[in-house]
């Protein structure tokens, strides 16, 4: 269903009325578009004092050719701001500094990163300026507006060369409904070849679970843009459009339900030789206050958004069939974060995605391997077109883009953590929201 309200409050009359009567009016995200390389626009650069980013930055700026501002008061697309400098709260004033006079420069549909260091391990006042970053790029997503997107990266000291594919994802179209996040890059999990950036899953076998509609639609349709060779999975009831998404994308496929006693087993056997990429996509809802909520309709959401997924895992790695440098990408929710009134069976099957993939994210480092988590918000599918108006407008406007996002925003996120290139990004937890106004 289209977002009826975003285009009348973007047409010429609504452009004129809106503002008037304090209507909010979202702009139209810029994504990248499909067959099309992504142009870099101009970047500002500033840094805190004995920032240490300085050299990593320039040259991801330099190999993606975005040009430097040309006057002091021009457009921008993106400000970069190197924060890991900051050492003491009375030295957060450099936020100020910066950002004062330069914020209303970027455009529309812009971003902007603030890099700093884990606080972990920091002393204690180095950590204090340090986790205030939060508190600053959080705030500013929410005031900044005009669909600009700001995400903080804490790099680990000695983790600059992994900065690359997180900087690039995040000021590209790619990134368009993901802000207000904290994204950790530590040290890479393994040495990965610099990777062909219009296909950097070139040669990469990746297994998509819920690939037949939907999310997990627009996940194959993006992995096979990037070269991956898919194979695909789904439920039986829905082999019949499992099989066009397929020989659409070229893709192999498997009918099964992941809740099946021997279902580890015959993936495992499908994928025979190894994989380099797994995506968890497979999910129900089953809604009902845990007042109402009998034990089947519990247990069975469970199953198959949570209990399934550990029992993938431990026959891919018992079998060792996650290739050096491979990934497991979840899909979680915000309702495992925030949780939701009607949903105790699936915020608890979704925050416990988020506890796998944090349990397991050190194991996998040792693997020489990642696993990470998207957690969706309101995103545009049949499953929110079959909401009540009222339920569907508010999750459209309570987020700092003031609408809804599409399945290929959680797509592209998904392609950005199976980037070979990832491979210093392990146990995140990356919202796909918009920045909702509710949750973390």
């Amino acid at each position: 269903m289209s977002d009826l309200y975003a285009q009348l409050v973007n047409s010429p009359p609504g452009k004129l009325i809106a503002p008037r009567v304090g209507l909010p009016r979202p702009t139209t995200l810029k994504r990248r578009a499909l067959g099309k390389t992504e142009a870099a626009g101009a970047v500002l650069v500033g840094a805190a004092p004995r920032g240490r980013l300085g050299k990593a930055i320039e040259q991801v700026l330099g190999d993606l050719g975005a040009p430097r501002p040309q006057k002091t008061d021009s457009s921008v697309q993106a400000l970069v701001f190197d924060a890991t400098g900051i050492s003491d709260s009375t030295e957060l004033v450099e936020l100020q500094r910066f950002f004062h006079p330069n914020v209303k420069r970027v455009e529309r549909s812009g971003r902007v990163v603030v890099l700093g260091t884990p606080p972990a391990g920091l002393p204690a006042r180095s950590a204090t300026a340090q986790r205030a970053l939060e508190g600053f790029t959080r705030s500013l997503g929410k005031e900044i507006g005009r669909g600009i997107a700001v995400q903080l990266v804490y790099v680990e000291a000695g983790s600059e060369g992994e900065l690359e594919s997180t900087l690039r994802f995040l000021l590209s179209p790619r990134s368009a409904y993901v802000s207000g996040q904290v994204i950790r890059i530590g040290q890479g999990v393994a040495k990965a070849p610099r990777p062909e950036w219009e296909k950097p899953l070139d040669g990469c076998r990746a297994l998509v679970t819920g690939a037949s509609r939907g999310i997990g639609e627009a996940i194959a349709e993006t992995l096979h843009r990037d070269g991956a060779e898919l194979i695909l999975l789904d439920v039986p009831a829905l082999a019949e459009d499992l099989a066009k998404v397929a020989e659409r994308l070229e893709a192999e496929t498997i009918e099964l339900d992941i809740t099946d006693a021997d279902a580890p087993a015959t993936i495992a056997e499908r994928l025979a030789g190894g994989v380099d990429l797994v995506v968890h996509n497979a999910g129900v809802t089953r809604d009902r206050t845990i007042a109402k909520m009998p034990e089947e309709r519990w247990s069975s959401l469970m199953e198959i958004n949570l209990s399934s997924e550990e029992r993938i895992n431990d026959e891919l790695l018992h079998r060792d069939l996650l290739r050096r440098n491979g990934r497991i990408v979840c899909v979680s929710s915000m309702s495992g974060i925030a949780g939701n009134s009607g949903q105790t069976n699936y915020a608890t099957s979704k925050a416990g995605v988020i506890g796998m993939v944090e349990a397991l994210a050190p194991e996998l480092a040792k693997r020489g391997a990642t696993i990470n988590a998207v957690a969706p918000g309101f995103i545009e599918t049949q499953m929110t077109d079959e909401m009540p108006i009222t339920i569907r407008e508010a999750g459209r406007r309570m987020n700092s883009m003031s609408q809804g996002g599409l399945p290929v925003d959680v797509a592209e996120t998904i392609a950005w953590l199976a980037n070979p290139a990832s491979a210093g990004v392990n146990g995140n937890v990356v919202r796909v929201c918009g920045q909702s106004l509710l949750g973390a």
